[in-house]
Formats: structure tokens, C-alpha cells, sequence
């Protein structure tokens, strides 16, 4: 058989949980072959848009990443710069490496930045979690699908949803193929070991008895006067159960800059942390009495976990999660009832979408193959 050699392309850390099981699924065909005869090469190339060790390094250990075979160090800037030195970098890796598919993830400025490159040196292009629309352009993450949609030749879809926008938008069919939600790949393979962590003990507490915050949007974060509704409810939320809020560096910055911490010495179980890790994040969600975050992918692990999730946006680019999940949209006007649902125990229980279900990686590679 042929090689056939793959471009895989990260960027920042919800990538590395996407591109994770799709590497251990071509290390574990390459091994299964005949005669241990690779028949799939495969380079690693990290943009660098997350740079950050706690949010870059960390997650590749974490995760078992090998070190990228190319590492572009783009760093942090405007959404144009950062996507000009990405688009820069990423050519001369392309014109050197000849590949005959370049694989994108997610929704990131390094997934729309390749896949433009890609498109103009004439490289097929497969994007996962294809399709995802929260169709409102204001969000710098939507531009990107568009885009990336738009030119890709494969779209290797999670769920219907996101096969019926791209039909919208006047895909060919046969260009999409739905494989399912590879973040689940990932949650399958790790969720014993996070599970074991029981990171929850290190607060003092107990399962089902604690919430989970995660908050880093700007439409959250970087106003004023929005930020301090929401910390005050969490404020009260915590009279009632403990919170732990691992703070994202862009709230723990407003945060600071708002001077809001010193209020907040007089709620004892509201426990405001650093960053977690993959396992710790999984492991506070998985024993969570409620989640709530602006995250796209704890939407996503929540529904399968069975956590109800309220997630503080106004859309969302994952409806499968509120219409088969456990998630609801809230709002800081709504969030105070919304709680009290969940705490009374009237939310919807929920069920695990199709194709979720750990072998995403599976059919994707069984694609490409063919």
C-alpha cells in the first residue's frame, strides 16, 4: 500500500484534545499493519497561538502529544497578524513537505489560517467538527468555520446539525461525512484516569456537591459591569454549594484590573484557582452537581458525562447538547432561576448524542484511507 502522508495542525489547546486520539489511532493502524509496514506518515505542526505552558506543554503531556515535528511560535497578537504569521510559516512547511492532506481541527485562527494556505498551493484539506454554526458573525470563532468550510474539501462532521448548515451553504453531500464528536474520543480514553485524581478532594469536597465554573469569553469577562453580576451571583450560588472557578488569565486579569477581589474575601466557598489541567477539568465536571461555563467543548463532555451545564452565552455552535444534551443557554437576568432548576432537580436528564461514542478517530482515518 501506498503512504499516505497527513499534515496534522494544532494550535491552541482546545485543539489538543481533537487531535490527540486521532494521532494514537494512526500510531495503533500503522502498528497493526502487515509486516508493521507504515502506510500512513504523519507530521505534527504546532502554530504556537497558544503559548502559554500551563495551556500549551502541559496538555501535550497530559494528553501523550508527541513534540510537533514543526513548532511555527506565532505567539499572541491581532486576529490579522496572528493569521498573516501563521499563513506565512505554514506555507514553507507545506512546500516542503508535499503532503496529501492537511488535517484542521476546531475553530481556532490556525484552523482558517492553514486551510487558506492550503487551498492556494492546491492541498486537500479535511476539517473536523465541520459544519458547527452559532450563526452569529460577531464571534471571531464563526468567521473562522465559515471560512474553513468554505474551502475545505472534506468535512468530517459531529452531529446533524452541522450537516444540514453545511447542505445550507451549498456543500456537495458527498463532501461530508459524519463521523461524530472526537472530543469524546478523547474523554473515553482519559476518563478513568481523571476520575481516579478525584481533584474535587483537594477543595474539601464531595461529589455532587460542588458547582464548576468556567468563564474566559469577553462578552463575559471584559465588561464591567457584567463581569461583577455574574461574580456576585457566584458569590451567592456559594452560600448554598461550594464553587470552584479555575480563572482563565483574561478573568483573572479583569478581575484584578476591577478590583473585585477584596469583596470576595467574605464567601469562604467560593474558590477562586489557577488554570487545571485536561484530567483536573473532567474530574471537577464528571462529579459536578451543575457546570457552568462559556466553553464550547464542557457544553460537549457535560452532555456526555450527564452534568447539567448551563452555559452563560447568548448561542451556541453545539444545539445537539440543549436538544438530545443536558445543556440550557443562560443569561445574567435568567441565571438566578436557572440555578435554582437545576438545584430543585428539574433539568432534563439528557442522553449521549449518535456517534458519540470514543471511535470518531476510527472512522475518520478509515475515511482518509479510502
Amino acid at each position: 500500500m501506498n503512504n499516505l502522508k497527513l499534515l496534522l495542525v494544532v494550535g491552541a489547546r482546545p485543539n489538543f484534545m481533537k487531535i490527540a486520539p486521532l494521532l494514537h489511532e494512526i500510531r495503533k493502524q500503522n502498528i497493526t499493519e502487515e509486516q508493521g509496514k507504515t502506510n500512513i506518515a504523519h507530521l505534527l505542526v504546532h502554530t504556537g497561538q497558544h503559548y502559554d505552558v500551563k495551556m500549551s506543554e502541559a496538555f501535550f503531556k497530559e494528553l501523550e502529544i508527541p513534540d510537533p515535528d514543526f513548532n511555527l511560535e506565532v505567539g499572541s497578537g491581532s486576529h490579522a497578524v496572528q493569521t498573516a504569521e501563521i499563513m506565512i510559516r505554514f506555507e514553507k512547511v507545506c512546500l516542503k513537505e508535499s503532503p496529501d492532506w492537511i488535517i484542521v481541527v476546531g475553530d481556532v485562527n490556525s484552523t482558517m489560517a492553514c486551510t487558506l494556505v492550503a487551498a492556494k498551493l492546491g492541498i486537500k484539506v479535511a476539517h473536523i467538527e465541520a459544519g458547527l454554526r452559532s450563526f452569529d458573525r460577531s464571534m471571531p470563532e464563526e468567521i473562522n468555520r465559515l471560512v474553513t468550510d468554505a474551502l475545505a474539501d472534506l468535512l468530517l462532521t459531529p452531529s446533524e446539525d452541522a450537516d444540514l448548515n453545511l447542505l445550507r451553504e451549498g456543500v456537495l453531500p458527498e463532501k461530508i461525512k459524519r463521523v461524530g464528536n472526537i472530543m469524546i474520543d478523547t474523554l473515553v480514553f482519559n476518563l478513568k484516569k481523571a476520575r481516579s485524581l478525584k481533584p474535587y478532594a483537594q477543595y474539601g469536597l464531595e461529589e455532587n456537591k460542588y458547582v464548576f465554573v468556567t468563564l474566559h469569553r469577553p462578552s463575559n469577562v471584559d465588561n464591567k459591569e457584567s463581569l461583577a453580576l455574574i461574580i456576585q451571583n457566584l458569590a451567592e450560588l456559594s452560600k448554598k454549594l461550594p464553587v470552584v472557578f479555575p480563572l482563565h488569565p483574561r478573568t483573572e486579569k479583569n478581575l484584578n484590573q476591577y478590583d473585585m477581589f477584596p469583596s470576595l474575601d467574605r464567601y469562604p466557598h467560593l474558590k477562586l484557582c489557577k488554570p487545571v489541567g485536561y484530567f483536573e477539568s473532567i474530574g471537577l465536571a464528571d462529579k459536578a452537581k451543575f457546570v457552568l461555563t462559556d466553553s464550547g467543548g464542557l457544553q460537549e463532555e457535560t452532555t456526555f458525562l450527564k452534568v447539567p451545564c448551563l452555559t452563560l452565552r447568548p448561542n451556541t455552535e453545539r444545539p445537539v447538547t440543549i436538544t438530545v444534551g443536558t445543556n440550557k443557554l443562560t443569561s445574567v437576568d435568567t441565571i438566578t432561576d436557572d440555578i435554582n432548576r437545576i438545584l430543585e432537580g428539574k433539568h432534563q436528564p439528557g442522553a449521549i448524542p449518535e456517534l458519540w461514542d470514543g471511535r470518531t478517530s476510527n472512522r475518520i482515518i478509515k475515511i482518509l484511507k479510502n
